[in-house]
């Protein structure tokens, strides 16, 4: 995760449509190959920018527990009861119940994420177009399945994260 966020920090910001694209599904597989074998993966010879973003994606879908783990699906889920006078410190209380690698882990990636944002702009990937491309990537049900009614939901939980980063991973 960190090389890749890495290369998309530096060659990925000021892309149009980052994370909206899609890339060729073989050398995706040969890429997911690459990593999970221990192979070194140099995206700048590649040079694909897109190939390095769906990688990020799908790295963070295939894991076998969400990153926002199982435990705080009904939380996330429910999370618009909470009143947006609470929300910071509720997300702060979530983040912190996370386990140590999840909590890690998340904040370089909402960091990262917070920056595509700020290029917003250029790459049209505001707070919002992020969490409906991450949203399901970070949280998902038990049963792999991800229901209409828990999609909104948890778009909105991670645009809400998004917003308030800079407060919740203080």
């Amino acid at each position: 995760m960190r090389d890749t966020i890495n290369f998309l920090s530096e060659q990925g910001l000021e892309i149009e449509g980052i994370f909206r694209r899609s890339a060729n599904v073989t050398l995706v597989k040969e890429t997911q190959l690459q990593y999970n074998s221990g192979a070194t993966v140099n995206f700048r010879e590649m040079e694909d920018v897109h190939l390095a973003a769906v990688i990020l994606k799908t790295f963070l879908r295939e894991l076998p527990e969400p990153l926002l783990t199982y435990q705080l699906y009904n939380d996330i889920v429910n999370f618009s009861s909470v009143p947006t006078d609470s929300q910071v410190e509720q997300l702060k209380t979530l983040m912190e119940s996370l386990p140590e690698e999840n909590n890690v882990s998340l904040r370089y990636l909402i960091s990262f994420l917070a920056q595509v944002s700020a290029n917003s702009e250029v790459n049209k990937m505001t707070n919002s177009n992020l969490a409906v491309v991450f949203g399901p990537n970070l949280l998902w049900g038990r049963d792999n399945a991800m229901s209409l009614s828990a999609i909104g939901p948890i778009n909105n939980f991670t645009r809400i994260l998004l917003d308030h980063q800079h407060l919740v991973f203080t």
